[in-house]
């Protein structure tokens, strides 16, 4: 299965407007019979042993790993030779979205398809694809992904672990990993140590190898039914072919598995926002309250109508991505491998964005969640509970979303000085368009009911751009360090891609039957995404100058975001009326 969405360079759609996107609407045949498939799987399967899993059965999960494997869930990115199916990313976005009906069992799923099984696809010789791709697809083996320790959660590179070369060739492994996703039962381990104390460095790990001992199951605040341990490595035999990747290379393997690991977080998050949706509009249907269903009430209508203009928007980002990085695999001739690899680096910063998006936009919806159940949201009674636990460590793992704000605009900024990403001559033309006479609004009448939400779009991108080259400009090679100005401009471009999303999606929905609910989704989210970037803009503008030139920057950053404010209210009403009406998200 392939997209129509055109290949493009990763960060590009800060400086180009795009023509279209890849949106859930143009979902083929096969796409949605793998969203039924894992559905019916998570419902049927998952849900009703989910008391089981939180008592740690282990043995139930790996036999649902299994089953997860015979409907060849677990190898959708991996190529029909090693037992796979090896489908496009946006099929890989969709079961990992559908997983997520379970959080619990979707880390459990996560750390096998994602962190074991693409480490080895991407970076493994032939004999360790041959190896061990079977078995992990299969859900014969079952793996985890052994990065973090106690003195080394974001910091990986500083990690403790060693290998010392043996005269054979041969490694001896030793060390403490800590929060290993299915610490407990798996059989086989991506463990990242220092060879020899000084070169951080890959290898596949069997518990089998001896010297490998769980420790005991952590006492989390959610996830209850994953298991979470910490992994004790004492001299543990490593045979040389075991070393994956090159010596000293260890990073790259890390910190690419993670990047197409955080745009799979996204995508369980979007499922999160999915189920809840569905949840809080039937609870508010038939909870009555003064006499009324409460879904009557402004209040409760507000909350519907954002949690959905929030979740589409999301959901327009990630098919967005998943459309780009397929097209980029397309036109350069294969999915796996090197060509993944360099995907995947290509849409790094998007997939950070998806991360922090994602997990965001979920907490958001939960706690709405949580707020429209009541007394009922806070006890186990309900399901809205466990939901609103279970969803806190996704801004953790995948690399804190601090971590990740810090990366997007380094990412960028370095491929504008590397001279891959025109920021900076767009910003000199940007310069000039502030300082030139001022240009008077434009008037709607006789436009697209969506012309308002392009110009908004236009407006952020612009105050991106600016407030980048500023930041540049004002502390140089000084800006790494300035960590609060990083976060703001982070959010910038997460609130810009995705509220272009939104707009690119409800443009190319506008025909559909349901074409007035996309534009009241895109609008709603745009409406709110305008007052959250003129605010984070001045904070910028504000860290970067005082006086009279702050006071001429803020006076440039009103004339970019001359926007004539609109009432979401009737945007929001009509979201949350069709969402009660069909009793499940909308789109």
């Amino acid at each position: 299965m392939t997209t129509s969405a055109a290949a493009s360079r990763g960060g590009t759609w800060l400086l180009e407007a795009a023509a279209r996107i890849f949106t859930p609407e143009q979902m083929s045949d096969e796409h949605r019979m793998i969203a039924r498939t894992t559905r019916e799987f998570a419902d049927s399967e998952v849900l009703p042993a989910l008391d089981a899993l939180e008592r740690k059965d282990w043995a139930l999960a790996r036999k649902l790993l299994k089953r997860c494997g015979e409907l060849g869930l677990l190898g959708v990115n991996v190529p029909e030779a090693y037992g796979g199916v090896e489908l496009d990313k946006v099929s890989s976005l969709i079961v990992s979205e559908n997983i997520a009906r379970s959080a619990s069992f979707g880390a459990t799923y996560g750390a096998q398809a994602n962190l074991t099984i693409l480490p080895i696809l991407m970076f493994g010789t032939d004999d360790q694809k041959s190896r061990y791709l079977p078995g992990l697809v299969a859900g014969d083996l079952i793996g985890a992904y052994a990065l973090s320790e106690a003195g080394s959660g974001s910091d990986a590179l500083s990690a403790r672990a060693r290998a010392d070369r043996q005269p054979d060739g041969s490694f001896r492994l030793s060390g403490e990993k800590m929060w290993i996703t299915n610490g407990g039962f798996a059989d086989l381990f991506i463990v990242f140590a220092k060879v020899d104390g000084e070169h951080f460095s890959a290898f596949i790990v069997e518990r089998a190898f001896g010297g490998v001992t769980s420790g005991n199951e952590e006492h989390k605040m959610g996830l209850h039914g994953s298991s979470t341990t910490p992994l004790l490595l004492q001299d543990v035999p490593i045979p040389a072919e075991n070393l994956l990747g090159e010596i000293g290379r260890g990073h790259k393997v890390a910190f690419n598995v993670l990047n197409f690991g955080r745009f799979k977080l996204g995508a369980m998050c979007l499922g999160g926002c999915r189920l809840a949706i569905g949840e809080s509009a039937r609870y508010a249907a038939t909870r009555r309250q003064f006499g009324e269903p409460i879904a009557s009430f402004g209040a409760v209508r507000h909350k519907l109508g954002e949690m959905t203009a929030r979740t589409y928007a999301l959901e327009a980002l990630m098919f967005r991505t998943a459309g780009l990085i397929d097209a980029n695999l397309t036109a350069t001739d294969g999915a796996r491998g090197p060509s993944l690899l360099a995907a995947l680096e290509e849409f790094a910063v998007e997939a950070s964005i998806a991360k922090i998006a994602g997990s965001e936009t979920l907490d958001f919806v939960l706690d709405e969640n949580v707020q429209i159940h009541g007394g009922n949201g806070y006890v186990r009674d309900y399901p809205a509970e466990r939901h609103y636990r279970d969803a806190r460590v996704n801004r953790i793992f995948e690399g804190t979303n601090e971590i990740n704000r810090l990366l997007v605009p380094g990412m960028l900024i370095k491929r504008a000085m590397k001279g891959d990403l025109a920021l900076i001559p767009a910003a000199k033309r940007l310069l000039d368009e502030v300082l030139s006479a001022p240009v008077l609004p434009v008037d709607d009448d006789g436009q697209s009911p969506l012309a308002s939400e392009i110009r908004a779009v236009e407006a952020f991108k612009k105050v991106t751009i600016l407030s980048m080259a500023a930041s540049m400009q004002r502390y140089g090679q000084a800006l790494t360090s300035e960590q609060e100005v990083l976060l703001w401009l982070a959010d910038l471009a997460v609130e810009t891609y995705a509220a272009e999303s939104a707009v690119l999606r409800a443009q190319a929905s506008s025909s559909a039957s349901n074409g007035t609910l996309h534009a009241a989704a895109a609008s709603a989210f745009v409406c709110d995404a305008a007052l959250r970037v003129e605010v984070t803009a001045r904070q910028v503008l504000a860290a970067l100058s005082e006086g009279d030139t702050l006071r001429g920057n803020l006076a440039a950053l009103r004339r970019l975001l001359r926007l004539t404010p609109s009432s979401a209210v009737p945007a929001r009403r009509a979201l949350s009326d069709a969402t009660v009406s069909r009793g499940s998200y909308l789109f």
